[in-house]
């Protein structure tokens, strides 16, 4: 199965995309590692954000979205326009997609007890997808 991993950022919505088959992890091609919001944030933007997401995700074959859980206050807390991208995501009307937030602390005990089977740098992704990875491949743990 195919889990998209997103750590929302900003206006931008980076993904990684993890397959586990057989007790074989495998990262599927995607020219696409991040959908950005456009800067207006109107109703339409955030329309075309949502469809553009739902059809990446039909395209790639993904059942289930896990997205890294932002905090609403303190330290690490998260912007006004990622909480839009999150309830952007959340809303996708298609039946089949399943939307799950992991906090950090989740992340961080599943990791402890199911640590990552190579080091990131050798999955040939992007430095900037790390946290998409981590949270796909947490979510494929949690399974």
């Amino acid at each position: 199965m195919i889990i998209c991993g997103v750590e929302l950022t900003g206006s931008d919505a980076v993904v990684c995309f993890l397959n586990l088959d057989q007790a074989q992890f495998s990262l599927p091609e995607s020219k696409v590692r991040k959908l950005t919001l456009k800067k207006n944030h109107t109703r339409e933007d955030l329309l075309a954000f949502q469809a553009s997401f739902a059809e990446l995700m039909t395209e790639a074959g993904v059942k289930q979205v896990a997205i890294k859980e932002r905090m609403p206050k303190g330290k690490f807390a998260g912007g006004a326009v990622s909480f839009k991208l999150e309830a952007a995501i959340q809303l996708i009307s298609d039946a089949e997609l399943e939307v799950s937030l992991l906090s950090p602390a989740l992340i961080k005990s599943t990791l402890a007890a199911n640590p990552l089977p190579i080091p990131f740098a050798e999955t040939g992704l992007k430095v900037f997808q790390e946290t998409a990875f981590t949270v796909a491949y947490v979510a494929h743990m949690m399974k």
